[in-house]
């Protein structure tokens, strides 16, 4: 369900709140292989299935840096602002990847407004606690805390 709000100074007064939870989203090997290839990281446990078969995970598994782009388009399915001009991915403050993410896996995801600067002529700098998670799983597979600007 998502938040949806006017502008983006309406998200000054949400600090603290839990702003929703994306849908589940499926990581297939093909979206895998694709990284891979674009980043040139083609690491054995990400790409080769049958050897990774008897690596330390069983197969194989998305790369961090996947699963951690994800969190715009599972981002984008939790906050709506319907008066907004321009966005920003303006950094991450802290990453961590607490769990893998074996190919085929559905990942989601939930995110609380840890804090929300004015910054003046109707721009806003949000700062948000994100946790992915993996379907069945009982850690989280990526804890990140974004900040974003949203301009009017």
């Amino acid at each position: 369900m998502a938040t949806t709000v006017d502008k983006p100074t309406d998200l000054l007064d949400l600090i603290g709140t839990d702003l929703g939870t994306s849908d589940w989203h499926e990581i297939p090997q093909r979206d895998i292989d694709m990284f891979a290839e674009a980043t040139h990281d083609e690491q054995w446990i990400h790409v080769d299935v049958e050897r990774a078969k008897t690596g330390p995970f069983g197969g194989t598994i998305a790369h961090g840096y996947l699963t951690l782009s994800l969190l715009i388009p599972l981002w984008s399915e939790i906050l709506v602002i319907e008066n907004r001009g321009m966005a920003i991915n303006y950094g991450l403050n802290k990453v961590r990847f607490p769990a893998p993410v074996p190919a085929g896996s559905k990942v989601r995801l939930t995110a609380t407004l840890a804090d929300a600067t004015d910054l003046g002529d109707g721009a806003v700098q949000v700062t948000v606690d994100a946790v992915m998670e993996r379907e069945g799983a009982d850690k989280p597979v990526c804890i990140a805390q974004m900040v974003h600007r949203y301009f009017r």
